[in-house]
């Protein structure tokens, strides 16, 4: 029984596919309070914030599954470190927007 070495790259592309996926409702729910029509200045600097990190992940997701498509793969040396200051950016950013 061969191993198809195409298929843990085809797997982490799929999952950094579902990250975005994730990461686009994380943004959205925190953009929510800036549509409420009693938001301040600072809801809206939040939305904006989420905005522009969620825009930062996808750009980054995308760029590292169009590098596990050459063969061989190429190493995630800068992407990964970049997303995950992003995941805690997101994860602080959550943090203010439930404080608000």
């Amino acid at each position: 029984m061969s191993v198809d070495p195409g298929a843990s790259a085809e797997r982490t592309r799929m999952a950094w596919r579902r990250t975005g996926l994730s990461a686009t409702a994380v943004g959205l729910l925190a953009a929510r309070p800036a549509v409420h029509p009693d938001a301040g200045i600072v809801a809206w600097l939040a939305a904006s914030a989420a905005m522009a990190a969620w825009v930062a992940m996808i750009t980054l997701a995308y760029r590292r599954a169009h590098g596990l498509r050459s063969l061989p793969p190429r190493p995630g040396r800068r992407v990964i470190p970049a997303y995950a200051l992003l995941v805690t950016a997101f994860a602080v950013l959550g943090g203010l927007v439930v404080m608000l």
